[in-house]
């Protein structure tokens, strides 16, 4: 934190993004720089988050239905990470029942935008298991081709130029 009680700004990475909090180090109005990952795993940041983004993108469930799909989490933490994900506008609370007071949740649609990046995330972590962690490994394999069976690989695409950016030019992206 710095000395004002501003939030705490980590750097990462050449990408970044401006944060809402002004730099008083040096009493000029530079605003630090919080690499886009940093500014993603804030919201989203922790194991049960993710798998709560995955338990809902079939739809809305109810808490105990997202307390079964999800086994060991706490109902405690559970509620938590709901809460946190709503104040992040990924997850949107639906009231089923007034009396108690029940609530199915929903993915927002930057909630439902998480489905690439959940499967990206996943094939990554499919490729860096051994044969004996992978225990079944058609399900840890990645993603395939419905038509032809390949597994699937993903790339950056420029709309704008019709072009696939390779991964030489990998190093040279930047956030905007």
């Amino acid at each position: 934190m710095d000395e004002e009680g501003g939030q705490e700004v980590r750097q990462h990475a050449t990408m970044a993004v401006v944060s809402d909090t002004p730099s008083n180090d040096t009493g000029t109005s530079e605003t630090p720089a919080v690499s886009a990952l940093d500014a993603a795993l804030s919201r989203v940041g922790d194991r049960w988050s993710l798998l709560l983004v995955e338990a809902l993108l079939d739809g809305s469930r109810r808490f105990n239905d997202l307390a079964a799909a999800l086994p060991g989490i706490a109902p405690n933490i559970l509620t938590e990470r709901l809460r946190r994900l709503e104040r992040a506008g990924v997850v949107v609370t639906q009231p089923y029942s007034e009396r108690p007071a029940r609530m199915a949740y929903a993915l927002t649609e930057d909630g439902t935008e998480l489905a690439g990046v959940l499967r990206l995330l996943a094939a990554w972590g499919a490729s860096g298991r051994t044969s004996s962690q992978a225990g079944e490994s058609d399900t840890t394999e990645g993603l395939r081709h419905v038509t032809c069976g390949s597994l699937l690989e993903a790339r950056w695409y420029c709309p704008t130029c019709s072009v696939s950016v390779g991964d030489d030019e990998g190093s040279t992206l930047r956030y905007a």
